[in-house]
């Protein structure tokens, strides 16, 4: 279920972090404090924060929501879209540090990451609890 949630998380977070960069990159004027300085893109393949926008709601958002739904359902290929879509989200914040000044979300977000991978590894049997571990030995 704490998968579930994390998911749900960082799909509305990207979806209004996406929304947001999108409108600056379409009306610079309009983008306040939720857009940082254009000037984070100097070096980049971009010029506006409108195709980060897009990739951020679309790629980051969309898997998020389809590992989500994957999660409610308990469908089979659930942790396969659980992966990609925390693999997804430590690519983004990576490639994002490359460019943008560290920032306390940047940590947050590469923790939920890790997060997310930590809770499919258990979901999956590859790693157990500590005390499940050790009742397994004595047994």
């Amino acid at each position: 279920m704490l998968l579930a949630v994390l998911h749900a998380l960082v799909a509305v977070t990207a979806g209004a972090g996406g929304g947001a960069l999108m409108l600056g990159g379409l009306r610079p004027d309009l983008a306040g404090p939720l857009v940082p300085p254009v000037s984070y893109l100097d070096g980049s393949l971009f010029t506006s924060y409108l195709v980060p926008g897009i990739l951020l709601l679309g790629v980051i958002g969309g898997t998020h929501i389809v590992a989500f739904v994957a999660q409610l359902r308990r469908t089979p290929h659930a942790p396969v879209w659980s992966t990609a879509a925390a693999f997804g989200t430590l690519i983004w914040i990576f490639v994002q540090m490359i460019y943008v000044p560290f920032s306390f979300l940047q940590a947050a977000y590469f923790a939920v990451g890790i997060a997310e991978c930590g809770l499919v590894l258990l979901t999956l049997g590859v790693l157990r609890p500590h005390g499940e571990r050790t009742a397994r030995r004595g047994a």
